[in-house]
């Protein structure tokens, strides 16, 4: 099975011929690479641009978020609608940084719900902020992919990629252990069979925060998971592509 690198470019880069430069270094890295499929989430200010730059079939596109109405009097917001007609196949929700600036677990539904019924994939993304050693965090996740999975039928569940994202992790020095990542994968797919039957066993994970060509072979390796969730690590071209090279050859 191909492993997953979900190219998160956040706000960056400043220019869009900068964005070119960076999406050129990805494709090539992702057409040279056996086994590593890529998706790549622009600025959406620069998605449809860098879609018409690409017309092979080893990198695919995504939203990093998106308003679930189709349309409506929502200035500055872009609906997971426009993001499909622009050729987006994906679209992240729930980012932890879309989280910190009042995403709710309601929200997330209903844009879940939104990108299925576009024909898109989810990414919604969970994680928790601090750990305190009692374990709560655990009730934390669960609820997040409890109300965030509400409208998906038990059917349509596999459907839906979650992505871990341990906010403590999050521009650290160095991930999460792969063995504790491990035990979040087992513990993810075990709240998601309680709700949504054994289909749930079938999700595919994702694991965000600070992975970059050092550590993401081995984390994929003992992690349980099917791929990355990757920030500050996709904005750099050779960062990117060592990266995607170090996937390859796990």
């Amino acid at each position: 099975m191909k492993s997953i690198v979900v190219a998160n470019w956040k706000m960056h880069p400043a220019t869009f011929k900068e964005a070119k430069q960076l999406f050129e270094a990805t494709k090539k890295a992702a057409e040279k690479a056996k086994g590593v499929s890529v998706i790549v989430a622009p600025p959406a200010i620069y998605l449809r641009e860098i879609v018409k730059l690409y017309k092979g079939r080893r990198v695919a596109f995504a939203m990093q978020d998106g308003n679930a109405e189709a349309v409506g009097a929502c200035t500055g917001e872009i609906s997971i609608a426009q993001g499909k007609d622009s050729k987006a196949g994906y679209v992240i929700i729930a980012h932890a940084e879309r989280r910190s600036m009042g995403e709710t677990n309601d929200g997330a539904r209903r844009k879940v719900s939104a990108a299925l019924n576009s024909k898109m994939t989810p990414v919604l993304c969970v994680g928790e902020a601090s750990r305190d050693g009692t374990g709560e965090h655990f009730n934390f996740i669960k609820e997040q992919l409890r109300i965030g999975l509400a409208d998906v039928t038990a059917p349509k569940v596999s459907q839906v990629i979650i992505a871990y994202e341990p906010v403590w992790a999050i521009g650290a020095t160095r991930p999460m252990e792969a063995h504790d990542m491990h035990e979040m994968a087992i513990f993810i797919r075990k709240s998601i069979v309680e709700t949504h039957g054994k289909d749930g066993m079938n999700m595919k994970i994702l694991y965000g925060g600070s992975i970059d060509e050092t550590n993401a072979a081995g984390m994929l390796r003992d992690g349980d998971i099917a791929g990355f969730l990757v920030g500050r690590a996709s904005t750099e071209a050779t960062k990117c592509a060592a990266l995607i090279h170090s996937l390859s050859e796990a």
